[in-house]
């Protein structure tokens, strides 16, 4: 942890003093790349990275990795920022799918050398948002679904019929709503927290209704909310301050919850004899998930573009994409080669099973520029959540049909 700590003090003075702009002479030490990321943002991962993954790269090429987590927004404004200045600071980006456009359209970033990266290729299902007019920017990393995490306390209020490996979504509603009435307290989880994951989650449940995401008032997201509504009393009673549902799936206050893949893979590695994982739950059109990866790209101008290079063909290459996958949580390897490499282990169980409903389920990617803010369409979902489901417990189809006028208003 100590390591984190100085390189974010090293970058803050750095950047402070311009001495990024033109890279290290050998007199200075080793080269400072500079990596901006908004994935790998729990510090287990990024110590994981420090140690296991970046230590070798640094070696053989005589450099420090300064990895520093920044949110999509503020990494495309700084990109326009050093742009415009034509101070350029940063080496390589690691950006959300969803955003990925604009970095290309703004001329943010660089082709990569996809080509002559004989060994590896990049998943079909990314290929679009990584690629622009023929040419490949980004290179993918951290593929991810959602999936369904059960603490094995819940398993005697499983619907007597219901198979937790191919559940549907009334039999979880079912499944949550008996557990609270059994415990005299619910048990299920979601992120409370405002602009978090709840999008996500019920999002997906909205495609496997034959729903759009994000249309919060279509005819399969009403069927889903009439469902969810059953709910009014089966969260947990502290569900709002949940960010993170790994915590509370971890010490046992909640026992249930349909959570980004990684958060229900941290839960479950810290004790897998007491947990059940499964794929999502599943509506009348099947399994739907919201889908994501993330990517590397080399910032135009980067004063060290080569070692930029070097270090996106190092973080890529198939065996290391496999070990990154299963030290930061179980993330999906988005690359063909990586996948086929898989075996038997903990961590490999977690992908596979997001692999499973990534390549049979109902998955939508994330929109998010599309939008002016992907902030506030977050918060128009939380407080649908708030109103209908823990505070009501009906359903209102004028206050749905206001919110999507809501999210249709923050359309670019």
């Amino acid at each position: 942890m100590k390591r984190i700590g100085l390189a974010l003090v090293l970058i803050t003075l750095m950047l402070a003093t311009g001495l990024f702009a033109g890279g290290q002479s050998e007199e200075m030490g080793p080269t400072k790349l500079i990596v901006s990321s908004r994935l790998y943002s729990q510090p287990g991962e990024q110590q994981f990275l420090i140690d296991e993954i970046f230590a070798d790269f640094e070696e053989a090429n005589n450099c420090v990795v300064m990895f520093e987590i920044m949110e999509d927004d503020p990494l495309l404004k700084r990109a326009a920022f050093q742009k415009e200045s034509g101070r350029i600071n940063t080496d390589v980006v690691i950006v959300h799918d969803s955003r990925m456009a604009e970095w290309m359209n703004n001329d943010y970033v660089v082709p990569l050398p996809v080509d002559d990266w004989k060994d590896r290729t990049f998943s079909k299902a990314f290929k679009e948002s990584i690629s622009m007019d023929g040419k490949t920017y980004f290179a993918p990393v951290g593929g991810d679904v959602y999936l369904m995490l059960a603490n094995k306390k819940a398993l005697p209020y499983l619907p007597a019929t219901a198979d937790v490996q191919d559940l549907s979504w009334e039999e979880y509603v079912d499944w949550a709503v008996a557990i609270a009435k059994g415990e005299d307290e619910g048990k299920a989880a979601v992120t409370g927290v405002p602009m978090k994951s709840l999008i996500y989650m019920y999002g997906g449940m909205f495609l496997s209704y034959g729903g759009e995401f994000p249309v919060i008032n279509s005819p399969g997201a009403i069927k889903a909310w009439e469902i969810l509504t059953k709910m009014k009393d089966a969260y947990t009673p502290t569900v709002n301050t949940y960010d993170n549902v790994s915590s509370p799936m971890k010490t046992g206050e909640a026992w249930l919850t349909v959570a980004h893949m990684v958060r229900c893979g941290e839960a479950y590695k810290s004790n897998p004899s007491g947990y059940v994982l499964a794929p999502a739950p599943k509506g009348p059109m099947g399994i739907g998930s919201i889908a994501g990866t993330s990517g590397f790209a080399v910032v135009k101008g980067a004063p060290n573009a080569d070692l930029a290079m070097k270090f996106i063909e190092y973080m890529t290459e198939p065996e290391m994409a496999v070990n990154i996958a299963r030290g930061t949580g179980g993330f999906i390897p988005p690359i063909d080669e990586a996948i086929a490499k898989l075996g038997d282990s903990l961590e490999d169980e977690i992908i596979a099973k997001g692999i499973n409903v990534m390549k049979n389920g109902i998955v939508s990617g994330v929109p998010g520029g599309d939008y002016s803010s992907w902030g506030a369409v977050k918060q128009v979902y939380d407080d649908a959540f708030q109103e209908l489901i823990l505070n009501k417990g009906t359903i209102d189809k004028a206050y749905l049909d206001a919110a999507q006028a809501k999210i249709n208003g923050l359309k670019k």
